[in-house]
């Protein structure tokens, strides 16, 4: 039986990585194409650098301040911004093919389904990599400049989880994308799921709190807000940085075996796998 009959029969064959790294390649060369991972990338230094310059008005001063302040400024940045790129960038991948009436071209050629999901998330995940790296990245340039390069450690390691921020919600698009008929419908889940993630979440969370007269903060609420990748990354940069811990509340929240930075960012790969998984038993 050739490797396109049994793809479309569901037969199990094979992965192959070729097809995947050509999908890909497609992917990530469209978006540079059309010129709209250069405008998010632009989009990001603006505000990370405007964010980091007036960050610390808090504390009366104005200018590059200490790299612990700067990144407890871009916390909340990266936490609107980068989750609503990435789902504006992922709910149509596989919907829009579905409008597009071409779709079924691509399942007919000698591929699997697993190699097409693979290959539009590694070409989205690499595009939105580029726009975070080149917009963040130069802004971590400017901020070290002014405040030493012992600052670019620590900034990289906040870089390093607002990647996997992005792609975990990425990967919360691409299963939208797939189990949804329309651009219209994945795009209203899309925005949705950004609104609830972001905003609502913690909303409901901080009621419980108070309705409970505190009681969940050292049972249920730490394993709530493992349930939401925003509050993960939250987390994993608080925990990180001794002043930043001092900026955020949240900070006595959380049982200190829980704070590991290790655990925060296995948790964040762990929102990556998962709905990529049940996207692609969907499509399946």
């Amino acid at each position: 039986m050739s490797r396109r009959r049994a793809a479309r029969r569901g037969v199990p064959t094979s992965m192959a990585l070729k097809p995947i790294v050509v999908i890909a390649e497609k992917e990530f060369w469209e978006r540079i194409r059309n010129r709209w991972v250069l405008a998010v990338a632009l989009v990001f230094a603006i505000f990370a650098l405007t964010i980091a310059y007036v960050g610390t008005a808090r504390q009366g001063v104005i200018g590059f301040g200490g790299i612990d302040v700067t990144i407890a400024s871009l916390v909340s940045l990266v936490v609107y911004l980068v989750p609503l790129i990435a789902l504006i960038l992922g709910y149509d991948a596989i919907a829009g093919e579905r409008d597009r009436g071409s779709l079924e071209l691509l399942l007919s050629m000698p591929i699997t389904r697993l190699e097409l999901l693979l290959g539009k998330f590694c070409g989205l995940a690499a595009a939105l990599a580029f726009s975070t790296l080149a917009g963040f990245g130069l802004a971590g340039v400017v901020v070290s400049y002014h405040v030493g390069l012992a600052a670019l450690y620590q900034y990289a390691v906040f870089l390093a989880s607002a990647l996997l921020l992005g792609w975990a919600f990425l990967s919360l698009a691409v299963m939208v994308s797939v189990t949804t008929r329309n651009r219209i419908r994945a795009s209203g889940i899309a925005i949705a799921l950004w609104f609830f993630c972001v905003l609502v979440y913690d909303l409901l969370l901080l009621g419980l709190v108070v309705a409970s007269d505190g009681r969940l903060k050292r049972g249920v609420l730490p394993a709530l807000l493992m349930l939401n990748p925003a509050d993960v990354f939250r987390i994993l940069n608080i925990f990180g940085m001794e002043e930043v811990r001092r900026i955020y509340g949240l900070a006595t929240v959380l049982p200190e075996a829980m704070t590991s930075p290790w655990l925060m960012a296995a948790a964040l790969g762990l929102w990556i796998v998962a709905p990529l998984a049940v996207a692609t038993w969907r499509f399946k």
